[in-house]
């Protein structure tokens, strides 16, 4: 594996190299690093040119100064595969990975200048749930207890009451993230990709761990539905790191539907 930096939407991106032939590109999930997707890299790159890179505030790039939405991730792809000179690849994407692809194919299409044959979509983030009961009555609470700490007295008194307050109401990739990246996530989660599912007119492979407790299996059931060329596989018992937890399989597979 070589291992590398790069300059796209003016940041330094690091991202790896492995294997010979016809170019595989892996995006990365939420909070991941290339290291998440070895695996992928030992088991394709026979056959495949693999990539992978590490998308902004994760493992070696750069953070962005300020938040960044789906539209730039998928700018900063496109930069990527002009810069390497590749015109013709397939495409796997993890989690946030696949919301990129479904924003980078889905909205238009026409006007890029590379072809990809074949979309492995796995655990794959861009559908905006409904929000339960209990679920509105947390968000109320939290905006209610955002301004009645964002007081001039308040700031004064209890300076990192309002920080506090988010580590303890968001996620688990909320909580973990620097606050630039927190408003990136942010922007990325509340975007719904359903209306460009449509205009992907690649075979699409869509895999999702029965478990996943990030992007539930549901979701894989609605992209199914709304992507004309597409497959759904369900593996039993795996959560939101299916193609880790069963490598084996997930390997066979999408190889068997790469070749296809």
């Amino acid at each position: 594996m070589t291992e590398d930096y790069c300059k796209l939407i003016g940041l330094k991106i690091h991202y790896a190299k492995q294997g010979s032939g016809r170019v595989l590109l892996v995006l990365a999930g939420w909070g991941t690093t290339i290291a998440t997707y070895q695996s992928i890299f030992d088991d394709f790159s026979e056959n495949h040119t693999v990539y992978c890179l590490e998308m902004p505030g994760c493992g070696s790039s750069d953070e962005p100064k300020q938040a960044l939405t789906s539209s730039d991730y998928a700018e900063l792809v496109k930069e990527f595969i002009k810069k390497e000179g590749i015109t013709r690849l397939d495409l796997i994407g993890h989690s946030n990975g696949g919301r990129t692809i479904i924003k980078m194919l889905g909205e238009n299409p026409d006007e890029l200048d590379f072809k990809v044959d074949h979309i492995v979509l796995t655990g794959c983030a861009g559908l905006v749930q409904k929000k339960s009961a209990a679920t509105k009555i947390k968000t109320s609470l939290m905006k209610a207890g955002k301004k009645a700490i964002s007081t001039k007295l308040a700031k004064k008194l209890a300076p990192n009451l309002e920080e506090g307050l988010k580590s303890r109401m968001g996620s688990d990739d909320y909580r973990a993230a620097t606050p630039v990246m927190r408003e990136t996530l942010v922007n990325l989660v509340n975007e719904d990709l359903r209306d460009l599912l449509p205009n992907l007119s690649q075979p699409t492979l869509l895999i999702w761990g029965e478990i996943d407790d990030q992007t539930p299996l549901h979701d894989g059931e609605v992209m199914e539905n709304l992507i004309e060329d597409s497959g759904l596989i369900m593996f039993e018992n795996c959560g939101h790191f299916a193609f880790l937890e069963d490598r084996a399989r997930f390997a066979a597979i999408v190889k068997n539907f790469l070749a296809s």
